[in-house]
């Protein structure tokens, strides 16, 4: 069995190795947060039923601007803030049935990594050291990964001095006031992207076969990871395959703090089922960005209860749950499994409630 994501086989043999990029624990999750991380459990519970040992990372960013001013708001360490927003943040996923990754590191345990990978990179002539901050040359970027969508890209301002205004932060000096770090080229802090590259490589090696992330995160975020990490190891491709899932918006504007549209998803699970919230995150395309309707919320729970009287019925066994994992292998067609769950019932239905989750 053989899992095909975006039209392309991922053939796998005894192991795997995902990365999942993470959150930044400064703010309460909600619902878009959840889908990426939902999706990335359902993509691991259908490897596993196929006998893949698979191996996920999950970092943490937690050495960050955003995170840095949200705790000096809240009069406290930025480690000691991140922690507590972890914990909210842990407790929500552990609501939705979503497994902790196999590693968890945190951005803060892994400066070491990210100095040794800008003098890497310094080395291979792929990052210049400009007054005690270290860029990374955007022409090491495939240009053809840079998406259309303005909602699959994610903001990072140019530094002042850079060569190119798309040069990315390897390392920078530290403003006054923020955490820092040693290194050759001065006291200071990583850059966003250098942080997952080195957390990348430090828990899975050279390259992995799936790089979950949201869409979001598609360029710049995961095509800089992934370029500096080519760059360091001259192992190409860094991920053979990718899991961008797709923005969750409302009236057509991306779910986000700063629209202040945000459904958080400890107040959902205060009303409704958590597999409800579930089902309604994971009832669609992955790849597809979609907007959160009035009452989708009732339509998935009423859904999840035909999915529970399906399961009680009688239906054809193994070879209807067979067509359950058939659909699932497809480019993780969560719909089409759900569709011949209802029709079959009996094993179909309890086959596709136990990989989705939903049990």
């Amino acid at each position: 069995m053989t899992l095909r994501l975006a039209g392309a086989p991922l053939p796998l043999v005894g192991r795997a190795r995902a990365y999942v990029c993470g959150i930044t624990p400064y703010d309460t999750t909600h619902l878009g947060h959840a889908a990426t991380f939902v999706w990335a459990d359902v993509a691991s519970r259908v490897l596993r039923r196929t006998g893949v040992e698979l191996v996920t990372c999950r970092n943490v960013t937690d050495v960050d601007d955003v995170l840095d001013a949200a705790a000096e708001r809240a009069g406290a360490r930025f480690d000691s803030f991140a922690a507590v927003g972890q914990f909210r943040f842990d407790r929500d996923m552990s609501a939705l049935g979503v497994r902790p990754p196999t590693h968890e590191p945190r951005a803060h345990n892994h400066v070491d990594g990210v100095v040794a990978l800008a003098a890497a990179l310094l080395e291979r002539g792929a990052a210049y050291e400009r007054d005690g901050a270290v860029l990374f040359r955007a022409g090491q970027v495939p240009a053809p990964e840079i998406p259309a969508d303005p909602d699959e890209t994610s903001s990072e301002a140019p530094w002042p001095g850079a060569d190119d205004p798309a040069d990315a932060l390897v390392w920078r000096p530290a403003s006054p006031g923020e955490a820092a770090w040693p290194s050759p080229w001065g006291d200071g802090r990583p850059g966003w992207h250098a942080e997952c590259a080195a957390m990348a490589l430090t828990m899975l090696g050279p390259a992995v076969d799936l790089h979950i992330g949201g869409a979001d995160l598609r360029h710049p975020h995961h095509t800089h990871q992934a370029a500096m990490v080519e760059a360091v190891t001259a192992v190409r491709p860094f991920a053979r395959a990718h899991l961008h899932v797709g923005t969750v918006r409302v009236d057509g504007q991306k779910m986000a703090k700063s629209a202040g549209n945000l459904l958080l998803v400890g107040e959902l699970l205060e009303t409704h089922p958590a597999a409800a919230v579930r089902l309604l995150l994971l009832d669609r395309p992955w790849a597809s960005a979609w907007d959160i309707e009035p009452g989708a919320l009732d339509a998935a729970a009423a859904r999840l209860e035909r999915l529970y009287a399906a399961a009680a019925r009688h239906g054809r066994g193994v070879a209807a749950a067979d067509a359950v994992m058939e659909r699932l292998l497809d480019d993780l067609d969560v719909p089409g499994a759900l569709a011949v769950a209802e029709d079959e019932g009996g094993e179909a239905a309890r086959a596709a409630l136990a990989v989705l989750g939903l049990a």
